[in-house]
């Protein structure tokens, strides 16, 4: 299809999930909007996700509530009725987005290249971005806004915090206090690390001067990790975890010095707020999917895995390593180096 950037006065983004997904894509849309101030643009994303974007400014949001089932399809449907969009920038490579496309109208529908383009998302447009050879997940999502005609592909965000959330984290950190917030759990339990080890940093990070908050969702599985980790701490440290709101954790992750995650939506929620991140990587390739800003302070045992798994062949850019007890393989001391690494390099 061609397209004149120009020319596109409104355009629709479809990116659901997840949590570190919709902060990379914040960079790209605000990327368009530096480059086409005058595009109108409306977002296609989850319930979940929406409440920690929802005062990005410029942006009108949809939501599609995945936990409605195939209800979610029609309510997107109604949502859209009668509005057809310049372009469609089709962000997410999963069925459930590819079916949520077909809900929306667009002359021109930008997908991925045909290599990435899986889940049946090349059926359902009619252009795409450049070929990338194995990028960050961020570059990649870039490659829309190259294709849209920007040429200023620099990262960078601004996503607004109420006042009242930003008093809310004011009030657990001081000015100037040193702070590490650890934001134990990951979407899945196995790319978690074991409470014992983050203990054992906590107590280094008390040592070196820090107060350490423990940070995190509601769910059952999540305050129980945190309360491993305080049990196993000998220092006293804050938990936090099912106490904030995604929008509160984003206003803490700003007020922080470091903060220690593993594969995990609020290490790159502290990523688009300047903060420094160590990331504990196992199972995903950091490369891929590690801290953007932070990737040299990543602590990764992902090579070791795939080799040990895969010994004579390379594997696709992006393949997970398989099972439920890699994380054990990233030892305490190896972290308390990075800390160390980060403060002789920068000032926390």
């Amino acid at each position: 299809m061609s397209l004149n950037p120009d020319q596109i006065q409104t355009l629709c983004l479809l990116r659901l999930s997840a949590i570190g997904d919709v902060c990379h894509a914040v960079a790209m849309v605000q990327a368009i909007q530096r480059r086409h101030p005058a595009i109108a643009i409306t977002w296609v994303i989850g319930k979940v996700e929406y409440q920690l974007l929802k005062h990005l400014p410029g942006i009108e949001f949809v939501i599609f509530d995945k936990s409605k089932g195939w209800k979610s399809y029609g309510e997107l449907l109604r949502a859209l009725k009668g509005r057809k969009f310049d372009v469609l920038l089709h962000m997410q490579v999963a069925l459930r987005a590819t079916i949520a496309s077909m809900m929306i109208s667009a002359k021109v529908r930008i997908g991925f290249d045909r290599a990435r383009a899986k889940e049946g998302q090349w059926l359902v447009t009619n252009d795409s971005i450049a070929p990338q050879y194995q990028p960050h997940v961020l570059d990649g999502f870039m490659g829309f806004a190259a294709k849209l005609g920007v040429t200023d592909l620099t990262p960078s965000w601004n996503i607004p915090i109420p006042q009242a959330d930003e008093e809310f984290a004011a009030r657990l950190i001081a000015p100037g206090e040193r702070v590490l917030a650890i934001c134990a759990a990951a979407s899945k339990a196995e790319r978690n690390w074991l409470p014992e080890r983050y203990a054992a940093v906590a107590d280094y990070a008390v040592s070196k001067g820090f107060r350490v908050l423990l940070c995190g969702g509601p769910s059952a599985m999540e305050k129980r990790l945190a309360a491993d980790i305080q049990q196993n701490c000998k220092a006293e440290i804050t938990n936090l975890v099912g106490k904030t709101s995604l929008v509160h954790l984003l206003a803490i992750l700003r007020r922080a010095s470091l903060v220690l995650a593993p594969d995990t939506g609020p290490a790159h929620m502290a990523v688009t707020q300047g903060t420094p991140v160590i990331g504990l990587y196992a199972h995903s390739n950091p490369g891929r999917t590690g801290p953007y800003t932070c990737r040299d302070y990543v602590v990764s045992v992902y090579d070791q895995a795939m080799a040990e798994q895969y010994p004579d062949r390379q594997m696709p850019w992006g393949t997970r390593a398989k099972g439920e007890h890699l994380m054990a393989m990233i030892d305490v001391a190896t972290v308390c180096r990075m800390i160390d690494k980060l403060l002789s390099a920068r000032e926390l």
